[in-house]
């Protein structure tokens, strides 16, 4: 059944939920996780060059809050790599730089999973509907099946989650 599963997650609170999820089912299957943070200027907290700052102080400004994103994304994979180890599940994990939806597919061919987890926020968002939906496009480009746990669009300020599964032939 599913023995790799690759999860997609970011520091938001919907992806607390997204990672209890995966966690869920692959302790239920004796399957094992690869957990992965893109850094992605779509993501929230992503640095951003400052108004009035230029030359030599705007770089080391910028570099300073990249090292900052950088870190936080380690330290959320650690700590739910952690939460994993500790309910039995094998788990790695691994940070990129890049398109998410194009990442998530190329970790999942490489790492050769059998599943992908992932987030989606319904797509009500403008910036979602001009930059297309990275679950939209691991759904059409992954080789492998794809979980998509889907934000409750009847109490947008709540986690709750519907799952949709997608399967590949």
């Amino acid at each position: 059944m599913f023995k790799k599963t690759l999860v997609a997650i970011d520091n938001s609170a919907f992806g607390q939920v997204v990672f209890e999820k995966a966690l869920t089912l692959a302790k239920a299957l004796n399957g094992q996780l690869m957990l992965l943070n893109v850094l992605s200027s779509q993501e929230e907290g992503y640095p951003k060059t400052q108004p009035g700052r230029y030359g030599q102080e705007a770089a080391q400004c910028y570099l300073a809050e990249w090292e900052a994103f950088k870190a936080r994304g380690l330290e959320l994979l650690q700590a739910r790599a952690t939460q994993a180890i500790e309910m039995g599940v094998s788990t790695e994990i691994t940070q990129s730089l890049g398109n998410p939806g194009q990442s998530i597919c190329d970790l999942a061919q490489t790492w050769k999973a059998d599943l992908i987890v992932l987030g989606c926020h319904n797509g009500s968002d403008l910036g979602e509907l001009i930059l297309g939906s990275v679950s939209n496009y691991v759904n059409h480009n992954s080789h492998c099946s794809v979980l998509t746990i889907r934000a409750s669009m009847e109490k947008p300020s709540s986690i709750e989650s519907k799952p949709m599964v997608m399967q590949h032939s």
